[in-house]
């Protein structure tokens, strides 16, 4: 199996005793991701025989890639950056709760028609529980993000009725049309003081740090921190010891924001976590059994030292 598949081979696509890949994750850029490894464990594990690749696909090769994988049989996909929300055009069933979100991060191929799924909302609500022990519905939330992750975030919030709700993004009209889509959830004045429970706000210094003076929970759900040049995203001097921060970007070493969260003295993790659970839902749904949770966690933390 190669490290990484790009669309040319999906292109000359042969099966074989030999390449039994059948499942696969798109992306771009997609060498960092770690679901090959969580997945072949599952795989070997539940003694099914085929394997999980890397694709490398481009935002203009993703409709023929998708197609390709429905001519060449394959079991099922999952999409990470900057697939999720244009695969939503690209499958013929949307379940209920990737409709709801807006994204997809998971494709089943079912005799022959793709169907959509996130595993995301779930897999960071399971992930905040394991990790922190504390419950969405307690929380003042400032979300970093508008893109496909931070939709399935907003509406794990919006599903579990959180304290509050702030949503910034460098696109602020973005970040306003998310607002949207779960005002229905928040017209209740759960909040005590000068800020509304659910707002967009704008990506600026001044900004984040008049919200994390009413945040309990941050959430880092853009793609910053992936390439180690990338940007801060929130400095050390934001920074406050009661905060607990969830950075969904995941690499072989702490992200920049979590050592600035650990620094500052607040309670934080990678995306690791997130991964791990939404993996195993994808594996439940290509599978319709349970997944092997704990053979995924092991194959996940060896692989991340």
């Amino acid at each position: 199996m190669k490290e990484i598949y790009r669309l040319s081979d999906l292109r000359s696509w042969k099966k074989s005793a030999k390449q039994p890949v059948r499942l696969g994750v798109f992306g771009d850029p997609v060498a960092h991701s770690l679901s090959p490894q969580m997945q072949n464990a599952a795989l070997k594990q539940s003694k099914i025989d085929m394997q999980y690749g890397r694709f490398q696909v481009a935002s203009g090769e993703l409709s023929e890639a998708v197609e390709l994988c429905r001519k060449h049989d394959f079991v099922g996909l999952n999409l990470t950056v900057p697939h999720k929300v244009a695969a939503l055009e690209l499958v013929d069933d949307l379940d209920p709760e990737a409709r709801q979100i807006g994204a997809v991060n998971t494709i089943a191929i079912r005799d022959g028609r793709l169907v959509g799924f996130n595993t995301d909302s779930a897999g960071f609500a399971r992930a905040l529980r394991s990790e922190f022990s504390i419950d969405l519905r307690d929380l003042r939330v400032l979300l970093l993000g508008a893109g496909g992750a931070a939709r399935a975030i907003a509406a794990q919030c919006a599903r579990a009725q959180s304290e509050r709700l702030a949503i910034a993004a460098r696109d602020v009209e973005k970040a306003e049309a998310l607002v949207n889509t779960v005002r229905g959830s928040f017209t209740g004045p759960r909040v005590l003081g000068p800020v509304a429970r659910l707002e967009a706000v704008p990506w600026s210094e001044s900004a984040l740090r008049s919200q994390l003076e009413h945040t309990d929970l941050v959430v880092n759900a853009t793609p910053i921190g992936l390439q180690p040049n990338d940007a801060e995203v929130l400095p050390v001097t934001l920074l406050q010891p009661h905060l607990f921060v969830f950075d969904t970007v995941y690499a072989a070493h702490p992200t920049r924001l979590v050592k600035n969260a650990r620094e500052a003295g607040a309670r934080a993790i990678d995306g690791l976590p997130m991964l791990l659970q939404q993996g195993a839902r994808a594996f439940e749904i290509w599978f319709q059994g349970e997944a092997p949770i704990e053979v995924m966690r092991q194959a996940l933390e060896s692989a991340s030292r």
